[in-house]
């Protein structure tokens, strides 16, 4: 991505966690060895992803840089900004706006789901600051569009797993720790979660 343009997306993230710090979880996009952690998470025959919260579309990016064909991703954007701004640097993606909590119907509604369950779900969302009811909503819906032995990558800032033990336990989800990226800013650890 040009200098410039990195400029301008990382300006637009930050206006927006200026709004609603609660609703953007960082005050800056992913880095790149943050992406790479996260696709490396991916399962070796991964084809069909699904990306929640899309932000200014680093992530993105490097999906369809591994790979990912732009209609086999699915970007998911509550932030209103956030879409228009994902919509227009990505035209070859599916990109919605819309709530984790209703992923099962965007999701089927935008036509993804026609072409079967996702291989994985990689996610952004601040699932660490959420209440366990919307912790447990966002991945029920999750676990509802992935292939059964699909995985779900998250990465989180904080020091411990982005789901409380109590919603994985409730759901029937294993997690592994993945890697810890000090360079992103803020430092991010990788987590995967699987049925």
């Amino acid at each position: 991505m040009k200098r410039h343009t990195r400029r301008r997306a990382a300006w637009t993230f930050f206006r927006q966690w200026l709004k609603s710090p609660l609703r953007t979880a960082a005050v800056a996009p992913s880095g790149r060895e943050l992406a790479a952690a996260m696709i490396a998470e991916l399962p070796a025959d991964t084809h069909r992803v699904i990306e929640l919260g899309g932000g200014t579309g680093a992530l993105t990016r490097a999906l369809l840089a591994h790979g990912i064909a732009g209609d086999a991703l699915l970007v998911l954007e509550l932030n209103e900004e956030l879409h228009a701004h994902l919509h227009a640097r990505f035209p070859q993606v599916r990109v919605e706006l819309g709530d984790a909590r209703d992923l099962a119907n965007v999701a089927a509604r935008s036509g993804f789901l026609e072409h079967g369950p996702a291989d994985a779900i990689v996610s952004g969302l601040g699932l660490l600051a959420m209440p366990r009811e919307t912790q447990h909503a966002i991945l029920e819906a999750a676990f509802a569009c992935l292939r059964p032995d699909g995985r779900f990558v998250q990465f989180t800032y904080g020091p411990q797993p982005p789901v409380a033990d109590e919603v994985a336990a409730e759901l029937g989800l294993s997690v592994r720790r993945g890697d810890f990226i000090l360079r992103n800013m803020p430092p991010a650890t990788v987590y995967v979660y699987c049925r």
